[in-house]
């Protein structure tokens, strides 16, 4: 049975599509104004894990993710580098895509952008005016009267009237009532425009998305994703104004991924403490930055560290090491039902990405064992069945011998060994493994660690290490 945590109710659920064998999947994409960093990089990897993972099962997925290319970021950047907003938009979106192919990142479906969609856009908030859902203020903007949707506020459990009670912002003088989002803006000086019936102007963020997805993949359907940030005010609005536009339901489930934290903040343009994925990239593998975001599970939070990077390229190189050398040219994957039974039933438990990486270790210890027996059919069957089982997380894509060739930032195995540093995040690993009785996981590190001729003592609780 699929289960997926499902933002809207807040529990997991038995994931039922609209139309048996079909998916119809929305994932809110990037604002393109500048590089992506890490925080991009982790709703690009789970939602292409989550893509790629109902394909390998057999549903057709139409997956739509936007490109938002019109936006007071965009327009801000342009207007300082005195350059067409457009020139400055392609740049970022060939930046992004290839960011994307680096990161093994399928294409979706569909990659609409908003500027693409002004007749969709434009017609849906005259609908929402007609139906008496928007109007339209003095200085000419259009606004969504929030007081008229009855459901406001559920995907994010937020009250209405705490909502008004917390405003610390000026009230607008403009709107009817300051929780009130608007849909179109009027144009301004040195700004790019459209015509519409209201004036010329340009669209709000929240509307964008709604009219795209709706035109895409209808007006109800199966998963909406994005980042956790973007549930509040974004999605609800994306919600109201939707639904008060088709008078159906929007989505069925809505997937948010967790933040990418440094030093216990999200990582984020505004607060100045992000990487991006290109400068990330000159020292690590692609496969290194999918392993470690995989790591975790998709909705929870992820702390960014070298540490937790050469930890996951560590985890790679036991798991290349592993297969390396072996002969699987027409080999066929061995059969083992358990192996096969455990790592799938971790991916449809919400896509328990660390969950399914132990199978694969356990399948590393097989193979490894197998090498040791002299049984190099076995090693070579069994390696083709965790190369299998990689391919819908996007690892293990390369030749052994190429992924040791092309290494960056190899973790230090020569006589000086790991770290310090490196050794104390992998005992922690290892206790937070233990903790959680995930012991493939911590069997897994102390391989690396024994590998590395680290000797490990657990008493009284405490693991004191000693290098051997």
């Amino acid at each position: 049975m699929f289960k997926l945590y499902n933002s809207l109710t807040n529990q997991k659920e038995t994931f039922t599509p609209i139309e048996a064998k079909k998916i119809k999947m929305y994932v809110c994409g990037m604002t393109v104004y500048d590089y992506c960093h890490l925080g991009h990089a982790r709703v690009m990897i789970a939602f292409d894990v989550v893509y790629r993972y109902l394909n390998s099962i057999g549903y057709d997925v139409t997956y739509v993710r936007n490109i938002t290319d019109i936006d007071d970021k965009i327009i801000a950047r342009a207007n300082e580098n005195s350059e067409p907003f457009l020139a400055l938009v392609e740049r970022f979106v060939d930046a992004m895509h290839e960011d994307e192919t680096a990161l093994g990142i399928q294409a979706p479906t569909h990659e609409p952008r908003a500027t693409q969609n002004m007749p969709e856009i434009i017609t849906m908030i005259t609908t929402l005016i007609e139906k008496g859902y928007a109007y339209q203020g003095n200085s000419g903007d259009v606004y969504y009267d929030v007081s008229k949707f009855e459901g406001y506020g559920k995907l994010s459990g937020r009250n209405t009237d705490d909502l008004r009670a917390g405003e610390r912002v000026a009230v607008d003088n403009d709107k009817d009532d300051p929780l009130d989002f608007v849909l179109w803006k009027m144009v301004k000086p040195n700004e790019p425009y459209w015509d519409s019936p209201w004036g010329q102007g340009r669209p709000g963020w929240h509307i964008e998305c709604s009219a795209m997805s709706t035109k895409l993949l209808g007006s109800h359907f199966d998963i909406h994703g994005g980042g956790h940030d973007l549930q509040f005010p974004h999605h609800e609005n994306e919600i109201a104004q939707s639904e008060a536009c088709t008078g159906e339901h929007f989505a069925n489930y809505w997937m948010h991924n967790g933040f990418i934290r440094i030093d216990s903040e999200k990582m984020s343009k505004s607060l100045g403490n992000f990487f991006t994925i290109r400068e990330v990239l000159e020292q690590y593998q692609a496969e290194v930055i999918r392993y470690f975001m995989l790591t975790s599970q998709y909705r929870s939070p992820l702390n960014y560290s070298n540490q937790q990077l050469d930890s996951a390229k560590a985890a790679l190189d036991r798991i290349y090491r592993a297969i390396r050398g072996l002969d699987i040219q027409n080999i066929k994957a061995a059969d083992h039902s358990q192996a096969n039974q455990n790592f799938h039933t971790a991916m449809q438990d919400d896509f328990n990405t660390p969950l399914a990486l132990s199978v694969l270790f356990g399948l590393v210890k097989e193979i490894n064992q197998a090498k040791k027996n002299n049984d190099l059919n076995r090693a070579a069957a069994l390696a083709v069945l965790v190369q299998q089982l990689a391919q819908p997380l996007g690892i293990l894509n390369q030749e052994a011998e190429t992924w040791f060739a092309t290494g960056k930032h190899q973790t230090k195995t020569s006589d000086t060994g790991l770290r310090d540093a490196e050794i104390d995040a992998l005992i922690e690993q290892r206790n937070n493994a233990r903790d959680n009785k995930d012991w493939a996981e911590a069997d897994r590190i102390r391989d690396v660690l024994n590998e590395n001729k680290i000797m490990i003592e657990d008493t009284s609780g405490v693991s004191i290490w000693r290098r051997g």
